[in-house]
């Protein structure tokens, strides 16, 4: 299967916050997926807190789901960037409707 920026953002879709069950893509933690020769991805992103103690569960989510893809692990790069901030308006209509906001 070719790996597309289209189809990685798919399965980024199905990685979930754990605390508040929402996608990550939903959520507008994630700000750039690169797709590289090879099968390679590269994914900036960030965390809606700085320092925030589930990175580890949605970085394995991340690796789990991209595997659906036949990416191998190695070929996986998670970027983390704080700038700019993450804040609410990053986040999608149906996330904000689906916290009450």
């Amino acid at each position: 299967m070719r790996v597309t920026k289209k189809n990685v953002q798919e399965k980024l879709e199905l990685v979930l916050d754990p605390e508040m069950n929402i996608s990550i893509v939903d959520l507008g933690l994630v700000y750039k997926i690169t797709v590289k020769k090879g099968n390679g991805v590269h994914i900036l992103m960030t965390l809606t807190t700085m320092g925030c103690p589930l990175f580890g569960v949605i970085e394995e989510d991340i690796f789990l789901k991209l595997s659906e893809l036949t990416i191998e692990r190695k070929n996986i790069e998670i970027e983390m960037t704080f700038e700019p901030p993450w804040d609410m308006t990053r986040m999608s209509k149906r996330a904000k409707a689906m916290m009450g906001i």
